[in-house]
């Protein structure tokens, strides 16, 4: 306890994708308050990097999507990761060592470390309540506390004798509550009687590869039935020229405004959003903008899923809903027509029936109230709680 004594912490922290380095970020800022002389490690994207992580690997090299090949090819990189990662860690001995999201990797690494007597932290909660189910024994082996960013996971982990922590989403405190539409826009260089299209295919690469030249072939059809239609396709740099190819194999390169990320803009700037199934989804949500969700990946991947799935729905606003609220169009039902047919009805709901999309919007303000707490402050309140006990 003399780290925590004298204010300072040693931590070390695993985020295996954009989205868990936007949350990991976050965290790391919580962390930092109560601890303002913290030194973090390990592996991590830029927002880390932002608040002071000393990376030895990028979030990029543990970014992997599906269950058949893509992961088999891969597989050997990842592992040496963690070997080398896990042997740095027990020469290093950190205070506690976090895994934020990527249970794949990180379960394997907390439970080795909880071994070797380490404090393990897992910040989001596997979704055993969705599916795989029997990750629950592995949890429960891996780690000393799991932060959960849905409130109904704490009793759920405590009915296995998991210790948790509901900790509200970080992205309820990021987005406000009203979004300014209007300077969206303005930023974007778009009028606001503009109709808007958000086009995000994905943040990896396996996704744009299965996803984005459908959706630019849905955009195209979109165009066709109404031609002033706006575009906008936020990118990051890692999947851009995945983005500008689907975009020319398209022919929509001329109607698309490709944009170097700003993705919380673009959703505040449009009317509907055609969009990849993950948390990108739940930000829609919190942006109250209708959408299309869908997703598509290898056929072994899709039927390795579909048999573990509990759950009818997939996209992250229906789950927390309970309901269909938007569409779902998944593997060969997301087909180009399919995803045109489904966004242009929301953009005719918006003329023709105004009380649909007020409904939607109703019930994503309810979802985003229940969501929204201090992240920062509980979760390190939490972490405190493990490092005493």
């Amino acid at each position: 306890m003399a780290n925590q004594t004298s204010q300072q912490l040693q931590v070390a922290l695993v985020a295996g994708e954009t989205s868990g380095d936007l949350l990991a970020g976050l965290l790391l800022d919580g962390l930092r308050e109560q601890w303002p002389l913290m030194t973090a490690v390990g592996i991590g994207g830029p927002q880390m990097a932002r608040r002071g992580l000393v990376a030895w690997w990028g979030h990029d090299k543990l970014s992997v999507h599906g269950f058949g090949w893509e992961v088999l090819r891969r597989y050997r990189e990842i592992v040496g990761i963690r070997r080398q990662l896990k042997t740095r860690l027990l020469r290093q001995q950190p205070d506690v060592f976090i895994g934020v999201d990527a249970p794949d990797f990180n379960l394997d690494l907390e439970r080795d470390l909880k071994a070797k007597g380490i404090k393990t932290v897992h910040f989001v909660s596997p979704s055993i309540w969705a599916w795989r189910p029997e990750r629950v024994e592995k949890i429960r082996r891996s780690v000393d506390h799991v932060l959960c960013i849905f409130p109904f996971e704490p009793a759920l982990l405590a009915r296995h004798g998991i210790a948790a922590t509901y900790v509200g989403h970080p992205l309820a405190n990021v987005i406000p509550m009203e979004p300014d539409r209007s300077a969206a826009r303005a930023a974007l260089g778009l009028a606001d009687e503009d109709q808007v299209v958000a086009i995000l295919p994905g943040s990896r690469q396996s996704e744009i590869n299965h996803l984005a030249l459908r959706f630019f072939q849905a955009a195209a059809l979109i165009n066709k039935a109404h031609p002033a239609i706006k575009f906008i396709v936020p990118a990051i740099p890692a999947v851009r020229a995945g983005i500008e190819h689907a975009a020319r194999a398209s022919g929509m390169q001329a109607h698309l405004q490709i944009i170097a990320g700003q993705s919380h803009t673009v959703l505040a700037a449009c009317d509907v959003t055609l969009i990849a199934s993950g948390t990108a989804t739940l930000e829609a949500a919190l942006f109250k903008r209708p959408m299309v969700i869908a997703y598509r990946m290898a056929w072994l991947s899709w039927q390795i899923m579909r048999r573990k799935q509990l759950q009818p729905w997939v996209g992250l606003p229906n789950i927390l809903c309970r309901e269909f609220v938007v569409p779902e169009l998944l593997q060969e039902a997301a087909t180009a027509q399919a995803l045109a047919d489904a966004v242009l009805l929301w953009i005719d709901a918006k003329a023709s029936h105004p009380a649909k999309i007020a409904a939607l919007q109703q019930k994503f303000t309810a979802l985003h109230a229940e969501l929204q707490r201090d992240t920062p402050r509980l979760a390190a309140h939490a972490i405190q709680q493990v490092l005493q006990g």
